[in-house]
């Protein structure tokens, strides 16, 4: 039997093109599959705000600088001023990262570890009676949980260069007052907190959208103390002191005076110690 020439052509054709529309679908579909990653990828390095599994909401916080701290010409005598907020010294925070429009709530505690340790109960209350040693259980879970590693505490200069949110002074409505007429729209503190905390949220925000940062309940960081640690730490990226006995707490409490809730205030405590004025607001890393 004699084949046509153009049959045979016309078949090796057909072959090609099938085989070229095959190769042609399979770069289509992974070129679409990048796009995707990348969509994604996008989507949580240049957002400005995002919720987790958890219902936790957060704020992107873009890199900057700032003065943490007071300056010389402060009392140290005066009240709830201390020389551990000396020097003041310029800070260089060099990666944006993401921080908890929130302090971290009960229902949002429970959510994770299956417990309640709050003395004052509520599900939109935020977490107290928690230690940094039980911050950091919750930490790894919600980790664990959402298969990152991108969830921690802040350090103590993400802390206040978040509140401050570009401000300078005592607070970030105002340069110096304590009078806690002007914290009554910011912070639920010893004057009008009914002695203990409310649902977060509640009060107004600073600059950057951040709630509560001022009362509540006192927010665990990173950071082991030292008193003398501004004198001598990094510019860029503060962590705080390799070691120490103590952990740093900010931003005051329910129980507290106008005067401990200021934006360069510290305290420490040791980290398995737990009080009813003790909390957390977490920071997520940019990925």
């Amino acid at each position: 039997m004699v084949v046509k020439k153009h049959s045979v052509r016309k078949r090796r054709f057909n072959l090609y093109f099938t085989n070229f529309s095959v190769a042609n679908m399979k770069l289509m579909a992974l070129v679409f599959s990048v796009m995707a990653l990348l969509l994604v990828m996008s989507s949580s390095l240049f957002a400005e705000e995002y919720t987790n599994s958890l219902g936790m909401e957060f704020v992107r916080i873009p890199a900057g600088s700032f003065e943490m701290g007071d300056d010389q010409s402060m009392d140290p005598n005066a009240f709830g001023q201390s020389q551990d907020e000396l020097p003041l010294h310029t800070v260089v925070i060099s990666q944006d990262f993401f921080i908890g429009k929130h302090e971290v709530t009960q229902a949002q505690w429970e959510a994770a570890m299956g417990s309640n340790p709050s003395y004052f109960e509520g599900k939109n209350k935020p977490v107290d009676s928690i230690s940094w040693d039980q911050a950091q259980e919750f930490i790894l879970k919600l980790n664990q949980k959402e298969e990152t590693d991108r969830y921690r505490l802040p350090t103590e200069a993400e802390w206040e260069y978040a509140v401050r949110a570009g401000t300078k002074g005592a607070y970030f409505f105002a340069d110096q007052s304590a009078d806690p007429e002007n914290l009554k729209d910011y912070a639920w503190l010893v004057d009008n907190s009914d002695d203990k905390t409310r649902d977060v949220g509640e009060k107004s925000p600073n600059p950057w959208g951040l709630y509560d940062v001022y009362g509540n309940v006192s927010e665990w960081v990173a950071d082991w103390y030292d008193e003398t640690y501004y004198a001598s730490s990094p510019e860029t990226d503060p962590k705080g002191p390799d070691k120490g006995w103590m952990r740093v707490a900010r931003g005051g409490s329910w129980n507290s005076y106008a005067a401990f809730c200021r934006s360069q205030r510290r305290s420490f405590l040791q980290p398995d110690s737990q009080s009813k004025t003790l909390g957390m607001r977490l920071v997520s890393d940019v990925r």
